[in-house]
């Protein structure tokens, strides 16, 4: 039993150690969302994928979305027919954990506009990209690979005036992607409150 759960634990540090990296292929997806609907991330191969780490209960996320600025960027990204994931990882009995129809009510009081809504309460998705904090965002290309890691801008603040301010990293690095172009600073440091696991 010991060497399982030594196993186990390697496993799981290994994971988090090789979590998804800029250029290589994004670490597979094949769940159900809030509405029962597939997400299977092979078989949105050939679109642009976007996967936001939420929590509505960290001051950083309401930041973004009491202010508009995510609801603002999921409806472009949707007019550019980019598959918007939304994913919490908090865990059952953990701070912003929300069973499938709480976070889909939750989510349409705050105005999300994501495509599909994910409960990876177990932190499977979330480990698998090594997802550290919320919002921690995450971009995949049409050729499934990763594209961008990292924050939405370049201001770690809980105050919704620092988003005009700030550099747009993460809207630059979807409109570079979706124009063909190179990803400017595709790997930075995401700025939140830490994912629940």
């Amino acid at each position: 039993m010991k060497s399982i759960l030594r196993f186990a634990a390697v496993a799981a540090t290994f994971a988090i150690l090789h979590a998804a990296e800029i250029g290589q292929p994004a670490p597979a997806i094949s769940a159900k969302d809030t509405k029962g609907m597939s997400i299977d991330l092979a078989a949105l191969k050939g679109k642009v994928v976007v996967l936001e780490w939420i929590n509505f209960d960290c001051p950083f996320v309401k930041k973004h979305y009491a202010s508009g600025n995510l609801p603002k960027l999921q409806q472009s990204a949707a007019a550019k027919e980019v598959v918007w994931i939304s994913v919490n990882s908090s865990a059952e009995g953990k701070q912003g954990h929300l069973a499938a129809a709480d976070l889909e009510t939750r989510a349409a009081t705050e105005g999300s506009k994501a495509a599909h809504l994910l409960v990876d309460a177990d932190g499977t998705v979330g480990k698998a990209y090594g997802a550290k904090v919320t919002p921690h965002l995450f971009i995949i290309g049409k050729d499934g690979k990763l594209a961008y890691d990292g924050a939405i801008d370049s201001k770690a603040s809980t105050d919704a005036k620092d988003i005009a301010s700030a550099v747009p990293l993460f809207a630059n690095a979807l409109d570079a992607l979706i124009a063909d172009k190179e990803v400017a600073d595709a790997k930075n440091k995401p700025y939140g409150c830490g994912v629940k696991y």
